[in-house]
């Protein structure tokens, strides 16, 4: 097959890519580099079945020529990390809703197997534990910005998923908890790749809040063969969403302890107050479980890495990283 794979250049894309190349298919990759990295696909540009735009999602012909070239696109392109979706909701809500209407339009008109990317936070505040796909949600006010992400990636799904209704368009949407792994950046807020910077440099591992939150981290390379597996199955999957997560469930103050052991640090843990890492009256969420039961009945996936695994992959990286002479 031959995939188009929005925000290829980012963590999840660069890696799904390289999978999809080595299994046989041909791949081409649409990222505007706002927080994708050339370095995570450089190792790819060389190879026949690779190619590479940098553009926008609303270049309507840039993506109606990239799109009439594939059987499937799995749409990764989206706003990312909290500290951004708290300072520029206008860009977050405008990046995820038009962006997604944007590919399912040119998905539409070349009937192309279409995967959407959503996240975990649609589940908001609930309670109830694990969060299953057909849960009721519940969202916070529209007066705190945080929340803009939760409904614009929500929004998505029902783009989608009204695509697939009413135009038999073959849409599968996946729910993310927390992928980590190698050449995962910690700039946009994500934890294991912060800590584990933060670990190697000998700097406090700052956690936000009382660190009693607790969440479920899933390595890339089980969330990339889930993806590959659901791409594959547009008959049985289709019009549906799954969630994509480990439940190994950790607090994030036994993460960042687990940090330090693993890089043999003598950094110590400090608590920053959300009020001061994003803003005042910043609400978290203090469980994300997945139930993945659906998951498994459609495709028998289960998550083969541990936690322990991923540290290991991640601090192996960042040492790897540390140790060339352009790391910042």
């Amino acid at each position: 097959m031959h995939i188009l794979v929005t925000g290829g250049a980012g963590f999840i894309g660069s890696h799904l890519s390289r999978a999809l190349l080595d299994r046989g298919d041909s791949v081409a990759v649409l990222d505007n580099m706002s927080t994708g990295r050339f370095e995570n696909i450089e190792s790819l540009v060389d190879r026949p079945d690779f190619s590479f735009a940098i553009d926008d999602l609303n270049n309507a012909l840039v993506l109606d020529r990239l799109a009439s070239q594939a059987d499937a696109i799995v749409h990764l392109a989206a706003a990312v990390g909290v500290k951004l979706v708290v300072e520029q909701p206008t860009e977050t809500i405008e990046t995820n809703v038009l962006g997604t209407h944007a590919v399912l339009d040119a998905a539409r008109r070349y009937r192309c197997r279409t995967l959407i990317a959503s996240t975990s936070e649609v589940y908001g505040k609930g309670v109830r534990i694990p969060f299953s796909e057909d849960d009721d949600l519940l969202l916070g006010p529209s007066s705190r910005s945080r929340w803009s992400y939760a409904v614009s990636k929500l929004l998505d799904e029902f783009l989608g998923l009204a695509a697939h209704r009413e135009f038999g368009l073959p849409v599968t949407v996946t729910r993310f908890f927390n992928t980590v792994g190698p050449v995962q950046t910690g700039r946009y807020g994500m934890v294991v790749p912060r800590f584990v910077r933060q670990a190697l440099r000998g700097d406090p591992l700052t956690v936000y809040g009382d660190g009693e939150q607790s969440r479920c981290f899933c390595h890339v390379q089980d969330t990339v063969r889930a993806l590959l597996c659901l791409l594959d199955r547009p008959d049985e999957t289709a019009g549906q969403v799954y969630n994509i997560g480990s439940t190994e469930e950790i607090s994030i103050n036994q993460l960042a302890e687990q940090v330090i052991r693993r890089t043999g640090s003598e950094s110590v843990v400090i608590h920053v107050p959300y009020s001061e890492a994003y803003a005042p009256g910043f609400e978290d969420m203090r469980r994300r479980v997945p139930d993945t039961r659906k998951l498994h009945a459609a495709i028998g996936w289960r998550p083969t890495h541990t936690l322990d695994d991923i540290l290991r992959d991640v601090v192996a990286y960042e040492q790897g990283r540390m140790d060339r002479p352009s790391y910042a």
